[in-house]
């Protein structure tokens, strides 16, 4: 396993990382547990969650990733050797669809990044994770409204409202000076977001932004334009998810199949980013380079992103101990120079096919 730093921190986390957002809804307690130990004995350190986890979110099992996760840790005794990275709601429409997260501090215009809803959001994460701190502390999504699960666009609105940056720099700075939170990070934000944070930041002393945990995957390297030059000079790197794109990129959906418990077949309904007519070609033309290479196409396609500058790390999940297995492997996987511009090719011809 290679590690790389958190930002400008003494953390070093390892290339490849566990995420856990099916523990709690795809994955019982002792499933989440076989998969933490394995990850664990092949070098993985940073477990990735949330307050709202496991997805699809609902009120009966909110929560439930980060409860598994501390008892995993309470039976291992092993929390200095775990880095832990976990997440605060907040009220952006696009971030939580029709629900509105109601069950969380009120849900809606209520759930917003300002100190009591912070300081009842990491007390609560503390508490299920049974720890006294968190590594690393994100924001889940903007307040404001962005384009991202699935939208790219800007829509421009006069009356739209957000915590002010200083201010929930403020909050989190509290958390720091309390012993809460080691670290603070961001999480689907923009390229305006994220360098007005660290602007605020270096003028104001206070903590910096060090992480940025977006999607990016061979269908959706947005985050080159404009976001990747950013992690690398502000020393903010991706902690990149969804590199599978939902499982697409391991070949399991192609002609159509929907394989028995796969996240397509259990919430298909709730997500459309990958369905794109583009998509699905551009998903055939990679898993031609994989068996052309004679590589296999999910390990190939998380290796791609393994080896990218701006990436910090890559944020894998996986539901059953086969699939780990695979993923982690990436990890010994070279990809030729030949493999890597046949894959640049393929993004000119499908350029972000599922953003």
């Amino acid at each position: 396993m290679r590690f790389r730093k958190l930002g400008n921190t003494d953390l070093d986390i390892s290339i490849i990382s566990l995420g856990a957002m099916t523990f709690g809804e795809q994955n019982s307690s002792s499933e989440s547990f076989e998969l933490m130990n394995f990850a664990v004995e092949k070098g993985i350190n940073y477990f990735d969650t949330a307050e709202m986890y496991p997805i699809y979110p609902k009120k009966e099992t909110c929560g439930k990733s980060e409860e598994i996760i501390g008892d995993w840790l309470k039976m291992k005794k092993n929390r200095d050797k775990i880095i832990i990275g976990t997440k605060v709601a907040s009220n952006h429409p696009a971030g939580i669809g029709a629900t509105k997260l109601a069950w969380i501090r009120g849900g809606g215009d209520a759930l917003r990044f300002d100190k009591e809803n912070i300081n009842k959001a990491i007390d609560g994460s503390l508490k299920r994770l049974k720890t006294d701190y968190i590594d690393v502390y994100q924001l889940h999504w903007p307040e404001r409204k962005v384009g991202m699960f699935g939208q790219l666009d800007f829509e421009y609105d006069p009356k739209d409202y957000w915590t002010p940056m200083e201010e929930v720099l403020e909050n989190l700075e509290s958390l720091i000076k309390s012993g809460k939170v080691r670290y603070v990070g961001l999480s689907n934000e923009t390229p305006w977001g994220i360098l007005n944070f660290l602007r605020i930041s270096d003028q104001k002393k206070l903590p910096r932004m060090m992480s940025v945990q977006n999607p990016y995957s061979l269908l959706n390297r947005t985050y080159e334009v404009g976001l990747a030059e950013v992690s690398v000079r502000e020393e903010s790197g991706l902690l990149a998810y969804s590199p599978l794109a939902f499982g697409y990129l391991t070949g399991k959906y192609r002609n159509g199949e929907l394989p028995k418990n796969s996240r397509m077949k259990l919430f298909g309904d709730q997500f459309h980013r990958y369905k794109t007519q583009n998509g699905q070609l551009a998903i055939e033309e990679y898993y031609k380079i994989a068996n052309k290479y004679d590589l296999d196409f999910a390990q190939m396609s998380i290796k791609f992103l393994e080896i990218q500058p701006f990436v910090t790390s890559v944020i894998i999940g996986a539901t059953t101990m086969e699939q780990l297995k695979i993923n982690i492997e990436s990890v010994n996987v070279n990809l030729s120079d030949e493999v890597i511009k046949e894959i640049n090719e393929i993004q000119k011809i499908y350029p972000n096919p599922c953003p």
